[in-house]
C-alpha cells in the first residue's frame, strides 16, 4: 500500500554501501549506518541510489540491501528504495518485492540507454507504474544519469499513471523551483545534490531532500527550522554545513570517496574500516586531512 504521497516531506538520508576487506557488502556496518540514521528521527530513509553505488551491486545484492534496511529500520520511519534494474520486468519484480517488504515508495531510474525519443522513456516508466501498487517517484537527474524527462513528459506520465506523484531531482534550486511551478503541483518534489541550496530548494517548493548521511542530522534541524518559520536559524545551520557539502559534492565519485569516510568517522569507525569496491576514487593526503577535520567539526552521530 505504501505511504500517502501527500505525507512525503523532510529529510531522507540515502545510505552509502559499506564493503568489507573482501569487497562484499558489510552487514554490520550497513546496520550501524541505518541505526545511526534512525537515532535522529529522520522523516524517512532511502537506499540504492547513486550514494549506495547501485551500479556496482548485483540484483541479489540490491535486494539484500533493501531487506537489511527494512529489518534495521523496523517501522521507525518510512523507507524509499531506488530501482535501477535495466528492464521493465526487472523493475516491476523489484517494486513488487519492495511492496511485500513494506517499503513506502519506490524511485525509478531510467533504463541505461541514452538517446531515445522521450516517449520511449515515458512508456518505460508507465509500464512499470501500472503494475505497481505503492507510490512511484521518478529520478529525473539528466546531469547525473544521462536521461531526464521534459515537463510535458512528466505531466503525461502523471496523467496516465496518477501513482507517479513524486519526483527525485538532482539539479540547481532555480531549475527545481521552475519544475515545481511548471508541473502545477501534481508532483511532490525532493532534491538531492547532498543538500546544496537546501534553503532555496524549500523556498522554491521542494518538500524535502534526499542527501547522503554525511550531515543529515543537521539537515533535519534545518528543515525543522524552516517548518517553524525560523529563517535565521535555518540559514545559520546551512552556513555551518555548506563547506562540507561543497567539499563532497564536486562529483559523484568524489562524494562516494570523501562523504562515505566522513560518515564512517561520525559513526565512530576508523578509516581503515572503509573499503572500496573497484573502480573507486581514492582519497589524497590533503583530502584525508580535510575530511577528518570536517568529521571532527560535525561530531559523532
Amino acid at each position: 500500500m505504501g505511504i500517502d504521497p501527500s505525507q512525503v516531506r523532510g529529510v531522507y538520508p540515502i545510505l552509502y554501501a559499506f564493503f568489507d576487506e573482501t569487497g562484499a557488502l558489510d552487514r554490520n556496518l550497513m546496520r550501524q549506518q541505518a541505526q545511526a540514521c534512525v537515532k535522529h528521527n529522520p522523516h524517512g530513509i532511502a537506499a540504492l541510489g547513486l550514494a549506495t553505488e547501485v551500479t556496482k551491486l548485483s540484483t541479489a545484492e540490491r535486494r539484500q540491501v533493501m531487506e537489511w534496511l527494512v529489518e534495521d529500520v523496523d517501522g521507525a520511519c518510512p523507507i524509499a528504495i531506488t530501482i535501477a534494474e535495466p528492464t521493465v520486468e526487472g523493475q516491476v519484480d523489484f517494486a513488487k518485492a519492495a511492496d511485500q517488504l513494506g517499503v513506502d515508495f519506490v524511485i525509478l531510474q531510467p533504463p541505461p540507454v541514452a538517446g531515445l525519443a522521450e516517449g520511449e522513456y515515458v512508456r518505460f516508466f508507465g509500464s512499470v507504474a501500472e503494475k505497481v501498487s505503492i507510490p512511484v517517484a521518478i529520478q529525473n537527474a539528466a546531469a547525473y544519469i544521462g536521461v531526464g524527462l521534459s515537463i510535458d513528459g512528466l505531466k503525461t506520465l502523471n496523467r496516465n499513471h496518477p501513482n507517479v506523484a513524486l519526483l527525485k531531482g538532482e539539479g540547481p534550486a532555480i531549475e527545481i523551483a521552475g519544475l515545481v511551478d511548471a508541473t502545477d503541483g501534481v508532483f511532490r518534489v525532493l532534491n538531492g545534490r547532498g543538500g546544496l541550496e537546501f534553503p532555496d530548494n524549500l523556498r522554491g517548493g521542494c518538500v524535502g531532500m534526499i542527501p547522503a548521511p554525511d550531515c543529515f542530522d543537521r539537515q533535519i534541524d534545518l528543515y525543522k527550522a524552516f517548518e517553524a518559520g525560523r529563517e535565521q536559524e535555518m540559514e545559520s545551520i546551512y552556513r555551518e554545513i555548506l563547506p562540507v557539502i561543497i567539499f563532497c559534492m564536486q562529483s559523484v565519485q568524489n562524494f562516494l570517496c570523501y562523504g562515505k569516510r566522513i560518515t564512517a568517522l561520525r559513526m565512530g569507525l576508523s578509516l581503515d574500516q572503509v573499503h572500496d569496491r573497484a573502480p573507486a576514487q581514492q582519497p589524497t593526503p590533503h583530502g584525508l586531512q580535510w575530511l577528518q577535520r570536517y568529521a571532527a567539526e560535525l561530531g559523532g552521530f
